[in-house]
């Protein structure tokens, strides 16, 4: 099982992207989702066999007479999370989904599934790896297809794909098919197998509220297949509050119905999180701060508001669409980001780049339960996607290494491998708080 880790903050994508988009077909009208794609607010995620490094850490706490901390682990890997799927042959993939929606349905339970092998994955950083070509992917999703079959099943497509992307500013990599429309086309074909399944639910990467802006986000979901899916997912493996990326899905949705249904094309025109001006603020405006939590309140007059105050940027979304109803839904990756995202900068670091914030930050805590009750109205879920625990890479944040000099000194374990320490970071500082039994509570 490999980890994804969010790498850098990219506000746009290139002349290449551009032109890549443009020589795309026109975008397909949104789809209705039909009872079959839908969950219900009493849906049920499937809980996986946990990593070993997991148990291992249980053991190792309660011989030492810590129960409390192996209590609060046990917790965590027994809340529902996803199930990643990165490589094999076709007939591997099938055989491993299968049983996983087997086992899952036969629980009264809907599995999380993340394809994770598209070619040039993870730009060939920490997760590096993927199929070798277009057709050698097209065949793997073919039978993760067949692998789920009639059960139903939640696919997470792709982390990064959207927001890597090969032959970009922040992507370039040396080999065949490696261009933008090559990463489209891959995307397309992958929804639209996938959406024969009866029961499946497809999301796509719109990435993170402190990485592109909404049009940029937009645009590349539409031109990689989002009409013909479920929707897109939010935040994975990375930290930002859901509160936050609520409002910022909610956006998406909000562009796509926009620059599809009303302007079509004018992603660019679309309000984003780096300028928050409105209506409602008589047009005073600023960049959105990721470290704090957003909430739409009538505006003060007071300009250090708007860094959390979505209210200017709510009314001009609201006097943009008109009658207009967005439909495009999503979900969030809530299962680090209990307390929101890293500052490296306030810890003394040049910028997030040096700092790594995506990289096994300190100090952080598992968030939002999964849970298909969300309160928001385009919300489909929270979900846990990243494993909680396993680490995102070995993080040395600017320094020659092979330390990490924000936990000490150690070395932290390789993409995907269990991370003890960090692992009760995220129990002890969860949010909301595990309850232990009580003969625990002291």
């Amino acid at each position: 099982m490999f980890d994804r880790a969010w790498k850098r903050h990219v506000v746009v994508g290139g002349a290449a992207l551009v032109l890549a988009v443009a020589a795309m077909p026109a975008g397909v009208a949104a789809k209705s989702p039909t009872p079959s794609h839908t969950l219900s607010p009493n849906t049920r995620f499937y809980v996986p066999a946990p990593d070993k490094g997991a148990v291992a850490q249980i053991v190792d706490l309660t011989r030492h007479h810590d129960l409390k901390d192996a209590n609060l682990v046990a917790q965590m890997i027994g809340t529902p999370q996803a199930v990643w799927l990165n490589g094999g042959t076709p007939a591997e993939v099938q055989k491993d989904v299968a049983r996983t929606v087997r086992l899952a349905n036969a629980r009264g339970t809907v599995p999380v599934l993340v394809s994770y092998n598209i070619p040039y994955r993870d730009c060939g950083q920490y997760s590096q790896g993927g199929a070798l070509s277009a057709a050698d992917y097209a065949a793997w999703i073919d039978g993760f297809a067949k692998g789920i079959g009639s059960g139903k099943a939640v696919v997470i497509l792709e982390p990064d794909s959207l927001g890597l992307i090969p032959g970009t500013s922040n992507c370039t990599v040396n080999g065949p098919e490696n261009t933008p429309a090559d990463r489209f086309g891959e995307l397309n074909a992958a929804v639209d197998r996938l959406e024969k399944q009866p029961n499946v639910l497809v999301y796509l990467d719109a990435t993170h509220n402190d990485w592109q802006n909404v049009g940029d986000a937009s645009s590349r979901l539409v031109t990689a297949g989002v009409q013909r899916a479920q929707g897109f997912y939010l935040n994975v493996s990375n930290f930002q509050y859901s509160a936050n990326l609520s409002f910022y899905g909610t956006w998406i949705s909000d562009c796509i119905a926009y620059a599809t249904a009303l302007n079509p094309g004018d992603f660019g025109g679309c309000p984003n999180q780096y300028w928050n001006g409105g209506p409602a603020t008589s047009w005073a405006g600023t960049g959105m701060s990721p470290y704090q939590v957003w909430s739409n309140q009538a505006y003060s007059g007071n300009a250090d508001d708007l860094t959390w105050n979505t209210v200017g940027i709510d009314s001009r979304w609201a006097s943009m669409l008109g009658t207009t109803v967005p439909t495009t839904q999503f979900v969030i990756d809530s299962s680090r980001n209990g307390l929101g995202p890293w500052n490296p900068v306030a810890a003394g670091y040049a910028d997030k780049a040096t700092g790594q914030d995506w990289c096994n930050p300190p100090a952080r805590g598992v968030g939002m339960r999964p849970s298909a009750r969300t309160g928001v109205a385009l919300l489909d879920a929270y979900l846990w996607i990243k494993v909680p625990g396993e680490s995102d890479g070995q993080c040395t944040r600017g320094t020659a290494g092979p330390g990490d000099p924000a936990r000490g000194g150690i070395t932290d374990p390789a993409a995907g491998a269990w991370f003890p320490q960090m692992s009760l970071e995220l129990v002890q500082n969860a949010n909301p708080a595990f309850v232990l039994p009580k003969h625990l509570r002291k």
